[in-house]
């Protein structure tokens, strides 16, 4: 794995328009390489009869099928509306 330096870092920083002084450069500079020699253990697990996972626990979908199913019926739903007109339910004007 490539060493991550203090140049990279400010690099980096400059390209997410983040200002860090050169101390922080060279702070997060030791933290990423910390970070990635610890990652680079995770390299030497075999993991060759390990099943892919995307969660640890086993869930299940509890969406039901998207069916379409009639609604209320439109004199029904025009019962509720202060106005209607032509099966439309009228709005006040919101534009001049």
């Amino acid at each position: 794995m490539a060493k991550i330096t203090k140049e990279k870092v400010t690099e980096v920083a400059h390209l997410a328009r983040l200002a860090i002084s050169e101390e922080e450069a060279e702070h997060f500079a030791e933290q990423l390489e910390a970070i990635t020699n610890a990652m680079e253990l995770l390299n030497e697990l075999d993991t060759e009869n390990v099943e892919p996972t995307t969660h640890v626990y086993p869930m299940v979908n509890v969406l039901r099928e998207d069916q379409a199913e009639p609604g209320i019926p439109r004199e029904l739903a025009l019962k509720n509306a202060r106005e209607h007109e032509a099966g439309q339910i009228k709005v006040p004007n919101v534009l001049d």
